[in-house]
């Protein structure tokens, strides 16, 4: 590409307008697969040397915020944060730690003395749910959210913990009550507010509307506030409403690696950082998102399926005659980057990964010959013609071992 500019083989429609947009300032995540992810009904909560492993990788990629656990669940869950947050201190990591935490004494209680004992100042995720369904469910009115509120809050500040107020189901909650809470909790000290989509309702439109509401009720406070985004993909919306909440002006936005959590799941972290990396929001070195997302699936007992984005087994896998062929010739040029791009809207060089080209049913020739050649194999015509006979009556892609059996004659 010496001489050819990206923008002569690539006309890019998303910046068609000229109005690129870039978050101001640059987009933060918090990564809660350690506690919202392990909520998923599927899950294997892993042990904490597991744990420690993923929380490194997710220093590796950048990721600003770590959610290391509810500490008033337990004894376990006091001892994994524990760990988790003396890992960060003894790695010297440049990730932060935050607990989450129900809008009651008790809770903050033991994520102050772990942040004392650890040495390290751990961010109390103070939640309360918010909306008229909610609070008609459990029995509660608006002055007992406020009261709870402003106790909790205060509580948490005075034994200095940052805090972010957490309203649950923030989606479905009426505005009066939206801008009581979220000023009493900025009044009480909160540096933080997160809006939730707790049970994955809202669409894209909604969230933009949503969110220049708090945005306004937090201006009209006059103090220096911050604003998350958390989202849940029950309607198959999280990823575009995580987009949507960081155009219309959120600081951090929230996620799990390869979308584990409640129900279907939270917003599928590793995808955010991978779009916001192709939007030209990040410079992250996301080289090791695939091993971060293996090492998820391997510790929490979740599959990646094959057909998942970017880190999934046939993200850059094509066992198709024409795409190959395009790969092929690109590839010939001497061109890693063409090559990588040809056929592909994502860079697999970016994440780790490789494009791969497999011998099927819907294959050419110059499958056959890569296949060879990319095994330092010479492509004789008699092992073409075989491999491609068998690959033609095949239902499948040929697996390599079955291919090697074609060359030694015992298939």
């Amino acid at each position: 590409m010496s001489e050819i500019k990206e923008s002569d083989l690539i006309y890019d429609w998303n910046l068609h307008n000229k109005s690129r947009f870039l978050p101001e300032p640059p987009i933060e995540f918090d990564d809660e697969t350690l506690r919202d992810g392990l909520q998923c009904p599927s899950v294997t909560d892993p042990p904490i040397e597991k744990k420690i492993e993923i929380l490194h990788l997710m220093n590796d990629l950048g990721i600003h915020t770590a959610t290391l656990g509810l500490p008033a669940a337990g004894p376990r869950a006091v001892e994994d944060v524990t760990r988790l947050a003396k890992a960060i201190v003894d790695g010297k990591l440049n990730i932060t730690g935050n607990c989450a935490a129900r809008t009651v004494e008790a809770d903050v209680i033991p994520i102050v003395e772990i942040s004392q004992k650890v040495g390290l100042p751990l961010e109390a995720c103070t939640f309360i749910g918010s909306s008229p369904i909610r609070q008609y469910s459990e029995g509660w009115d608006i002055d007992f959210l406020v009261r709870q509120t402003e106790r909790a809050v205060k509580f948490a500040v005075n034994q200095g913990l940052p805090v972010m107020y957490v309203t649950e189901d923030t989606v479905r909650a009426h505005p009066d009550d939206i801008r009581k809470l979220y000023t009493t909790a900025i009044n009480a000290g909160a540096k933080r507010v997160c809006v939730c989509d707790t049970v994955g309702h809202i669409t894209p439109t909604g969230v933009k509307d949503l969110v220049t509401f708090v945005r306004e009720v937090v201006e009209s406070t006059g103090e220096e506030i911050k604003i998350d985004w958390h989202g849940h993909r029950d309607r198959g919306f999280a990823i575009s409403n995580t987009f949507a909440a960081i155009e219309a002006g959120v600081n951090r936005v929230h996620g799990c690696a390869l979308g584990v959590g409640e129900r279907v799941g939270n917003t599928p972290l590793d995808l955010i950082l991978a779009n916001c990396k192709l939007n030209g929001w990040i410079d992250n070195d996301l080289s090791s998102l695939k091993t971060y997302c293996q090492k998820i699936s391997e510790a929490l007992n979740v599959p990646i399926p094959a057909n998942y984005p970017v880190i999934g087994e046939d993200a850059f896998r094509t066992g198709t005659g024409v795409h190959a062929a395009a790969v092929i010739k690109a590839e010939k040029k001497g061109d890693t980057w063409l090559a990588d791009r040809v056929y592909s809207g994502v860079p697999a060089e970016w994440f780790g990964c490789e494009q791969v080209i497999e011998v099927g049913p819907m294959s050419g020739e110059s499958n056959v010959i890569y296949w060879l050649k990319k095994r330092n194999l010479e492509p004789k015509r008699d092992w073409i013609d075989a491999i491609f006979k068998k690959a033609k009556s095949s239902n499948r892609l040929l697996k390599d071992e079955e291919i090697y059996k074609i060359i030694e004659g015992k298939l």
